[in-house]
């Protein structure tokens, strides 16, 4: 008799994988004896055709990716992963991330379209789950169960009946809802501002990672049918908050982040980390520190070394004296701690200490936030993080958000200033933010308890 298998497909980097890792968790506590197939994209073998894909960033993400699966193999045996063959880019390609994002699954199609054709040989095969950036595989797929999108204005219907062929405004989307802060469309990923662009269009089917009490307001909005009146809309069924689970103490404090946070008080330290591509100039980050001393509050920083003229990573680690000003690491030993490239971000944001979290907006990082009652201050960089930044401080009321240049850059007095406003005892926005996340952590404890007993 043939098992039952379910087969998840995430995009590259370590924060989708993780996300599809936790949900195969949550299946087999439902279904124990399914057995799960995590199929993985490889690096191109010339990721450098891509200007926009640092070769150093690359290989930190590949190497954290293959310790993680690791662990998971080591300890999950009913988790299997499948490495697809390396494919090459075409000849000068040069493509941003986001289009880098949907590029390379769709030249993966083959590869794919021939692991599932030998998987189905020896199980049956119950669902296929797919990253949205994995949509290409649709059309290898037997099956297409798909979500609606939110943000329905970046539907092809919406751009057949909005849009004059000689107005190029008519182009730029803009999310407009009764139940969504206004989304203008300078906040939208760069790669979705134009309804003519591959990656706009295919936006169009995402399952999104969250539960009813974060987003009460939408999730009601697509049961009840308010995106497309009249037609037909696939259920709704939240499954987060599908969060990445501690691995143990041990694994995860290599760095020492633990274990200086066990010396610090309840609730005092801020935690700024940027995700596995967040990067800054050496400019932004000596404001950064200087911010961050003028604060007088603790912190725990993840630092990453600054691109050189030409956008990459220098090939040769820097130390944290080099790049950040000097004397701070001296001055501010005693409240702060400086880390390079890694730090343990779901233990972090789980312990008692931590009270605050300078995030770059990625969805991922938001629920670990949300999940543990840690308030955000939002510092977008790329893709959609912009608009999540809109979503969390003016639509679900979980962030602060900074006043930044056209640029992006944020003066050592912003930071200072905002960082105190988060978390003073006596701010009221802060303390507004912190009570309301809060209630939000029980909410999230409540969603996973569903189901389970």
């Amino acid at each position: 008799m043939m098992e039952s298998s379910i087969v998840l497909y995430p995009s590259l980097g370590i924060a989708n994988l993780v996300s599809m890792v936790e949900l195969s968790k949550l299946i087999l506590t439902h279904h124990p004896t399914f057995s799960i197939n995590v199929v993985i994209i490889g690096l191109p073998a010339n990721p450098t055709a891509a200007a926009a894909t640092p070769v150093n960033t690359s290989k930190d993400i590949s190497s954290n990716s293959a310790k993680y699966i690791a662990t998971i193999s080591a300890t999950i045996p009913s988790i299997k992963f499948h490495y697809l063959p390396q494919i090459t880019l075409p000849p000068n390609t040069t493509l941003g991330p986001v289009e880098l994002g949907f590029f390379i699954p769709n030249l993966n199609n083959p590869n794919l379209h021939q692991f599932l054709q030998n998987l189905s040989q020896t199980s049956k095969l119950k669902a296929f789950i797919l990253d949205f950036f994995c949509d290409a595989a649709f059309e290898v797929s037997w099956s297409q169960h798909s979500y609606l999108l939110l943000l329905h204005n970046l539907s092809r219907e919406s751009l057949e009946s909005r849009t004059n062929p000689d107005d190029e405004d008519a182009y730029k989307p803009t999310i407009n809802v009764s139940w969504l802060p206004t989304i203008p469309n300078s906040e939208l990923p760069e790669a979705n501002q134009d309804f003519r662009t591959d990656s706009c269009k295919k936006l169009l089917d995402l399952l999104v990672n969250s539960f009813d009490m974060f987003e009460n307001k939408t999730i009601t909005a697509l049961r009840d049918g308010l995106p497309l009146p009249g037609k037909s809309i696939p259920p709704v069924f939240p499954v987060g908050p599908v969060i990445k689970t501690n691995m143990g103490s041990k694994l995860e404090d290599e760095s020492g982040c633990l274990s200086w946070l066990n010396g610090q008080p309840s609730e005092s330290v801020v935690f700024l980390c940027f995700g596995s591509l967040g990067r800054f100039s050496a400019t932004q980050l000596t404001d950064m520190a200087v911010g961050l001393e003028n604060s007088g509050h603790r912190f725990l920083w993840v630092v990453r070394d600054p691109p050189d003229n030409n956008g990459d990573e220098k090939n040769k680690e820097r130390e944290l004296e080099e790049i950040l000003p000097k004397g701070f690491l001296e001055r501010t030993k005693e409240r702060g701690l400086v880390v390079k490239r890694w730090a343990p971000q779901m233990a972090i944001l789980s312990h008692d200490s931590v009270g605050g979290f300078v995030t770059h907006c990625g969805w991922s990082s938001v629920m670990e936030a949300i999940s543990n009652g840690v308030p955000m201050l939002g510092w977008p960089l790329y893709a959609d993080q912009r608009m999540n930044r809109i979503f969390l401080v003016e639509g679900l009321k979980v962030a602060l958000s900074f006043r930044e240049s056209k640029d992006g850059f944020v003066s050592a007095t912003e930071l200072e200033n905002r960082v105190k406003e988060l978390m003073d005892s006596d701010s009221v926005k802060g303390k507004e933010v912190r009570e309301w996340v809060w209630q939000l952590k029980e909410g999230a404890v409540a969603a996973k308890k569903v189901g389970l007993h």
